[in-house]
């Protein structure tokens, strides 16, 4: 059964006529022969790739006015501001004036105008911060750079950091807090969400509060906002107290497995990782033949050598277990085998 159209030869000429002026008008046919146009953004022109009609010439070119050749120089060709931070109270959005009393041209300058910039920049500082809330945050931000900086942490965890920060301050968790306390306990928060090694003595160093006031803020952040951090991994510290006594890699791989033996055995249940990590790597010796002292590791860990001695008999009977097991479970296979 075939269909007929309800339109007449010139009725169908004129709806597809006006088809093509429709879409000319809205810019996406040729106004010429109604077809498709097509944008050469080298020459800045919007041209129709039926009858090569010029619709746009002149265009602006949205894209960056340099040329690179790799991706290297991709990257160190930028035209743009630097990108948002948390890790500042304005995200980075705001300018500063710089320090250099010179001019565009690397003049000095004069007196007169040394002191209008020391005034406008006395200016600007205050008009970055509309009020005491932004001027605590401002604060708070500046001593968790301080902080991560002279610890070594990364950018990454001290963007977490200022994040975890934020959100305590919008629930209205600060009151009755100082703000070095509330600080130092957020960056301690995403070092852990992060398995950094660093310890909670490493924090008191740099920390402008004790250490017991930071660890109870830590406390109250992890309850408040539910914060995902697991109990800390024993290993986590192993590469860096490896680092502080020069040791080679055979003994940070010896320590490593003992730490997994005694995780099998579940002996650093309710134990300190910093501990078991000093623990591990002088057993590792041990059975290394290295000549490294309990109190060699006890200075570089910061570990009391009583506690490096309790500990490293239990890593020890446990990877003594662990071998047993294994011994036993491979002659009753072979035993099998052999029926």
């Amino acid at each position: 059964m075939t269909t007929r159209s309800i339109y007449s030869p010139d009725e169908r000429g004129d709806s597809v006529d006006e088809q093509a002026e429709s879409e000319a008008s809205t810019g996406h046919a040729c106004p010429d022969c109604g077809g498709s146009l097509v944008t050469d953004d080298s020459r800045g022109e919007t041209v129709c790739e039926s009858c090569g009609l010029v619709v746009d010439e002149d265009e602006i070119d949205h894209g960056p006015e340099w040329r690179a050749f790799d991706s290297q120089e991709r990257d160190n060709k930028r035209r743009v501001g630097a990108p948002t931070t948390e890790m500042k109270h304005d995200k980075g959005l705001s300018t500063n004036i710089g320090w250099q009393n010179k001019d565009a041209y690397g003049n000095s300058l004069s007196t007169r105008q040394r002191e209008k910039m020391q005034r406008l920049r006395t200016w600007d500082e205050r008009f970055r911060t509309r009020d005491h809330a932004e001027r605590n945050l401002k604060q708070a931000l500046g001593e968790i750079d301080r902080m991560g900086s002279a610890l070594g942490v990364p950018e990454s965890a001290r963007e977490t950091a200022s994040v975890i920060y934020r959100r305590a301050l919008d629930e209205g968790m600060l009151p009755g807090r100082s703000i070095e306390g509330m600080a130092t306990a957020a960056l301690y928060a995403a070092i852990r969400q992060s398995n950094l090694p660093q310890t909670l003595d490493d924090m008191a160093v740099v920390s402008r509060v004790d250490e017991m006031e930071f660890t109870r803020a830590y406390r109250y952040l992890n309850r408040e906002l539910s914060l995902q951090v697991g109990p800390p991994d024993p290993a986590t510290y192993l590469s860096k107290f490896i680092s502080e006594l020069d040791a080679d890699d055979a003994l940070e791989r010896q320590a490593r497995a003992l730490i997994e033996a005694g995780k099998e055995a579940n002996v650093h249940s309710g134990k300190s990782p910093v501990g078991l990590a000093a623990a591990a790597i002088y057993a590792a010796g041990l059975l290394l033949g290295e000549e490294m002292t309990q109190e060699t590791v006890s200075e570089a860990t910061d570990i009391s050598t009583v506690t490096i001695r309790e500990r490293y008999r239990e890593l020890l009977e446990a990877e003594a277990e662990l071998d047993d097991s294994a011994v036993d479970a491979t002659s009753g296979a072979e035993s099998g085998a052999s029926a």
